[in-house]
């Protein structure tokens, strides 16, 4: 590695604004980081996540075009 071009690799503090933090290595030179979501908040990772019903939208699909006969 060339030496002077990379810059510093520091410990940096993550805190969430749900008040979660965590402690990993980052180039921000401010030493910390403030993150909107965090695992322990978001929907994805808590199981609070809202799925869609996109069932209905493929059968009415397949009842208004349903499979084309092959020439």
């Amino acid at each position: 590695m060339k030496s002077d071009i990379h810059p510093e690799y520091v410990e940096t503090r993550v805190t969430c604004t749900c008040g979660a933090s965590f402690v990993t290595r980052s180039t921000a030179t401010s030493g910390s980081i403030h993150a909107d979501v965090c695992s322990a908040c978001h929907p994805f990772y808590t199981g609070k996540q809202k799925i869609l019903d996109t069932g209905g939208r493929v059968a009415r699909f397949q009842a208004r075009y349903g499979k084309q006969d092959s020439k």
